[in-house]
């Protein structure tokens, strides 16, 4: 794989995991409070987009959506298509 290209993915992958962390963080927060939640959809999305270490990491820390079953597959899936996506993205660069 192309270093420059390397060195891309993973920076996408921490500033996406940093703001994933941050958004499972304040919806939790909100929750708590009583305050306007961060849509599932959108936090689903934001690991789909890279974020999922990020997400992973706050659900094991805040302990935020980690034991709704319902969320909790469809995290999977997001997870497993990144992955997917992300894998045909190397194989097409190499």
């Amino acid at each position: 794989m192309n270093p420059a290209l390397a060195i891309a993915l993973a920076g996408w992958h921490v500033l996406a995991s940093v703001a994933t962390f941050l958004a499972y963080a304040i919806d939790k927060r909100a929750a708590r409070f009583g305050r306007r939640r961060t849509p599932e959809r959108t936090l689903l999305l934001l690991g789909l987009a890279g974020g999922w270490p990020g997400a992973l990491l706050a659900q094991r820390v805040v302990r935020h959506k980690s034991s709704k079953a319902s969320f909790q597959a469809k995290y999977w899936c997001t997870v497993a298509l990144h992955l997917a996506l992300l894998a045909l993205l190397i194989l097409q660069n190499r």
